[in-house]
């Protein structure tokens, strides 16, 4: 029986054979980096926190993370022509000591069972409307392109100095990068103005990561983004976490198969839900994964990271991908319980 590392790998690789369906996040141990840690962010019920960048937080009760805050007092770029009067560059250089808590959870991960994940976020895109605020971020990039490049650029080196100092202390072997592209039903930008100002960015951001000893990029995207896939394998991205019902995820394995490997499906809305039953999550769980097979597929709750907006809904589903697996392929809960890390909820 592989362990749960070993079965991701094989079901993301061309010509893997995973023994068992991957089980959400099971395989990724996912560990903060500094910035989680030096840049306020609010828990939940907390409001109007304002983190290192200058964007205003708020994390109201039963939602799934927090969002920015954009009346027009608290909007950061208030003239995308100036906006580098507005905005604020986080620090990237940590003390030894905050950096040693880092490192101590990378020790802390059997890279036997899980891999060693670096979390990232917000990405660009996210990064320009938390800045601008939403409708006028959309603005900008179609009447404001020279600013909106220079942003971009701005956002993309801090980044790229990020990545040199999660390389340089944490020797990740994978990195779990959050950027959402797209709503329920589409993407924000369509392929031609996502290639003009976001494709070359993140060739450079994850290129670096890949050229640095990561051997695995996760991207999340909860959200359509179905258009975005060869963009996604251009810039190289190994899994596309998140996936929408919306993408027809069967549809793009057999287009894009071999050549990334597509995690997510079981949106919220399907099984998140006050009243949620452990029947109507196994029922999610069997359509989903008999609709999408084992290989460059992971069944697993849409959002970016282990967890619910009510509790006790991504255990259970774990528990019925579990049962499923012993169903279809004769491994016991006990058995697999014993090939993976405990998944510590997020959420």
């Amino acid at each position: 029986m592989l362990t749960a590392k070993e079965n991701m790998i094989e079901c993301m690789k061309p010509g893997g054979k995973p023994d068992r369906f991957v089980n959400q996040y099971e395989a990724m141990d996912l560990i903060i980096n500094p910035v989680f840690m030096t840049s306020p962010s609010p828990k939940r019920g907390q409001l109007d926190v304002v983190n290192s960048w200058g964007v205003t937080n708020s994390w109201p009760e039963s939602v799934p993370g927090p969002f920015p805050v954009h009346t027009p007092d608290k909007i950061c770029i208030k003239d995308i022509e100036h906006w580098r009067d507005y905005v604020k560059r986080p620090n990237l250089k940590f003390p030894q000591e905050l950096l040693d808590v880092v490192k101590g959870m990378c020790d802390a991960c059997d890279t036997t069972k899980a891999f060693k994940a670096i979390m990232v976020a917000p990405g660009i895109f996210e990064m320009t409307h938390h800045l601008c605020e939403m409708v006028n971020a959309m603005y900008y990039y179609v009447d404001y392109e020279d600013e909106m490049k220079d942003l971009i650029r701005f956002i993309t080196d801090w980044e790229l100095e990020l990545a040199d100092v999660i390389c340089s202390n944490f020797h990740p072997d994978m990195i779990f990068h959050h950027d959402d592209w797209g709503s329920h039903d589409s993407t924000f930008l369509s392929p031609a103005m996502f290639d003009e100002f976001l494709l070359e960015p993140y060739k450079e951001i994850y290129g670096y990561y890949k050229s640095h000893g990561v051997d695995w990029i996760v991207h999340h995207s909860d959200s359509y983004a179905a258009t975005l896939v060869p963009e996604m394998i251009e810039m190289g991205v190994d899994v596309f976490q998140g996936c929408m019902d919306t993408n027809n995820t069967p549809e793009l394995l057999k287009k894009y198969g071999e050549k990334i490997t597509f995690m997510g499906v079981i949106e919220n809305a399907y099984v998140d839900f006050e009243g949620w039953t452990d029947e109507n999550n196994a029922k999610w769980v069997r359509k989903i994964c008999e609709e999408n097979g084992m290989k460059n597929f992971i069944p697993c709750i849409a959002q970016g990271g282990p967890g619910s907006v009510y509790p006790g809904v991504y255990k259970s589903l774990s528990d019925q991908i579990d049962k499923l697996n012993q169903e279809k392929f004769g491994f016991t809960p006990e058995q697999q319980n014993e090939m993976r890390m405990p998944i510590q909820i997020m959420f």
